[in-house]
């Protein structure tokens, strides 16, 4: 199957800018970008679909180029947000950037002969004149039009700065000067930047009389349109000391019946007579469909050996019997371990924000010790027990082995 043909039939196109696009990728090699902004050390599965499709268009012959907002991370994107990014300086920006590609080596092949590219827009972006660079670039854009876009009209009830306001024309010079400079002509994103990848497109045809493109992807969201990715300790993270593989691997185990046809496609390298398969599974069948979502996209981001690792602690929790080792666990020194409460147990294994937390999660019945539900908060662990290793659990997806060190 050609490029086009391969994001459709898996789900990942959701807009496009010109129907001459499915021509143009189920043709001759294009160089296509993609940006992420280096926000924070590690991507989060919100980069995952992003990343997959770029992969995918990559084996069919075409060129990535990976662009770094190094220099629009100092101004923030407004777009889906409801206060303004906080600022960061050039150093935090470079390891960021350093971090996240380590990170994408393992879907995008940057050697030589891969052809994949990472850019930071910080230098191009840093040097303009600004006078210069309103005059050439800021005449192409309508004012009336750009307060009509999704991306602002979010922020212009709370507030939106004229920074912020440059960012469209930034992001959109970005397209352009890929385009000058590797002969780029199509940019990809997530479906909330629509409007900016659009300026881009439509930047480069205004100004250069060039064919230039925009195709977007969709959000990973439920059923019911809620942002799929967040955990017990916040955002889903690629990083494994930030999200553990166990964690990683529970959170795809534990997808509700609806999504797992649609993660099984967009999120791993199933063929698609395979994903189709396992996502007409239904009732208790469907959890085989689980399990391997859940084993095939922890090896894709982590490795095989972390993802047999986290499916050995997982069947252990229900009775499998498997090596408990490899359970997100927490060590306790003999003398802490003495008078320790469920309560803080809780808190010391990060299942509870606090004392209050866990007191609430224990009474509200949610909680239990070894498979017996605990009704007292406040209840001591016994030492013995906790020799050998306690593990804690609340509702049905967290868990955490406690023992003394």
């Amino acid at each position: 199957m050609h490029a086009y043909d391969i994001l459709e039939e898996r789900g990942f196109i959701k807009q496009v800018s010109h129907p001459e696009i499915k021509e143009k990728l189920n043709g001759e090699g294009m160089t296509f970008y993609n940006g992420f902004d280096p926000t924070a050390d590690s991507l989060h599965i919100g980069h995952f679909i992003p990343l997959m499709a770029m992969a995918h268009l990559q084996r069919a012959g075409h060129r990535p180029v990976v662009l770094v907002g190094g220099g629009t991370a100092v101004i923030g994107d407004p777009s889906g947000k409801t206060d303004m990014r906080k600022m960061m300086s050039r150093e935090t920006i470079a390891h960021n950037a350093a971090c996240l590609k380590e990170q994408m080596k393992k879907f995008l092949d940057f050697s030589e002969d891969g052809g994949a590219i990472m850019v930071d827009n910080a230098d191009w972006l840093l040097s303009l004149n600004y006078v210069d660079f309103i005059r050439d670039i800021g005449a192409h854009f309508s004012v009336n039009r750009m307060l009509t876009a999704e991306c602002y009209k979010q922020r212009m009830e709370r507030g939106l700065t004229f920074l912020e306001f440059n960012y469209m024309l930034m992001q959109s010079y970005d397209f352009l000067y890929l385009n000058q400079r590797y002969g780029c002509t199509l940019e990809t994103g997530g479906d909330d930047q629509w409007c900016n990848i659009l300026s881009g497109a439509d930047l480069i045809r205004r100004k250069e009389q060039k064919e230039a493109f925009a195709l977007t992807f969709p959000l990973l969201t439920t059923s019911d349109g809620v942002k799929m990715g967040k955990t017990v300790k916040g955002a889903l993270w690629l990083d494994r000391e930030k999200t553990s593989p166990y964690e990683f691997y529970q959170y795809w185990r534990n997808v509700e019946d609806a999504s797992v046809e649609k993660c099984l496609a967009l999120l791993t390298f199933l063929p698609m007579d395979e994903v189709r398969r396992l996502g007409a599974l239904k009732d208790a069948e469907i959890n085989e469909a689980k399990k391997v979502l859940a084993f095939e996209i922890t090896k894709l981001i982590h490795s095989e050996k972390d993802a047999l690792e986290a499916q050995a602690a997982s069947e252990a929790l229900f009775g499998g019997g498997a090596d408990l080792s490899t359970m997100p666990t927490t060590e306790v020194a003999a003398a802490d371990a003495a008078n320790l409460t469920l309560t803080d147990a809780m808190v010391l294994t990060r299942l509870a924000k606090s004392r209050g937390d866990a007191r609430r999660l224990v009474e509200g019945g949610g909680v239990s010790v070894d498979d017996v539900k605990a009704t007292d908060p406040f209840m001591a662990l016994s030492a013995e027990k906790l020799a050998d290793g306690i593990i804690i659990r609340k509702g049905k997806k967290s868990f955490h082995r406690i023992i003394v060190k």
